[in-house]
């Protein structure tokens, strides 16, 4: 599935002079930097009682879509299972992105492969699909035991800050993935 165009581009910074970004700059940036040890991402949900957790993760960016696992007992997997809306926040080199939209677990072993490849070129995360879930020698602590499951986050909106010029601050709103 290839990547998805937003439906609608809004200036955020439009008062300070700045123009809107184009997605085109958001995305490369997401593409060059969620798998380098400088990107900083996070992963937020909503419990069933309704408080927010926040929890550090990996991020692997595949046809437009975010990806992340986690084993299936950990907080971020039960609060999914109990409800999909969730945020990835990214501060990335030149830029800040928000993700807002639905995460669903992955169980079809195409993608799993696809999305394992990501983790693991160039020289990255040793990870194999095991069934319908990843295993490796290890993960970070806050992804639990293996195996891990294999979330995609569907966007539906994209929020991004430029720390790099040319500055700005834009939202791009997507349709619904068919």
């Amino acid at each position: 599935m290839p990547d998805r165009e937003p439906i609608e581009t809004t200036n955020l910074a439009a008062a300070y002079g700045f123009e809107p970004m184009p997605w085109s700059r958001a995305r490369d940036v997401v593409v060059a930097g969620i798998l380098t040890f400088d990107a900083h991402v996070f992963l937020g949900t909503v419990r069933p009682d309704g408080r927010p957790h926040a929890a550090g993760i990996g991020a692997a960016w595949h046809e437009g879509d975010l990806y992340f696992q986690c084993g299936p007992a950990t907080r971020k997997a039960r609060n999914l299972a109990a409800n999909p809306a969730c945020t990835i926040s990214a501060s990335l080199p030149g830029m800040d992105l928000v993700f807002e939209g639905e995460a669903r677990r992955v169980v079809d072993a195409p993608a799993l492969e696809a999305v394992a490849a990501h983790y693991r070129d160039p020289g990255g995360w040793p990870v194999r699909v095991d069934g319908d879930a990843f295993t490796a020698p290890y993960s970070a602590p806050s992804a639990g035991p293996p195996p891990w499951h294999l979330f995609r986050l569907t966007a539906h909106t994209v929020f991004g800050v430029a720390g790099a010029e040319p500055h700005g601050a834009t939202r791009w709103r997507f349709s619904e993935r068919g």
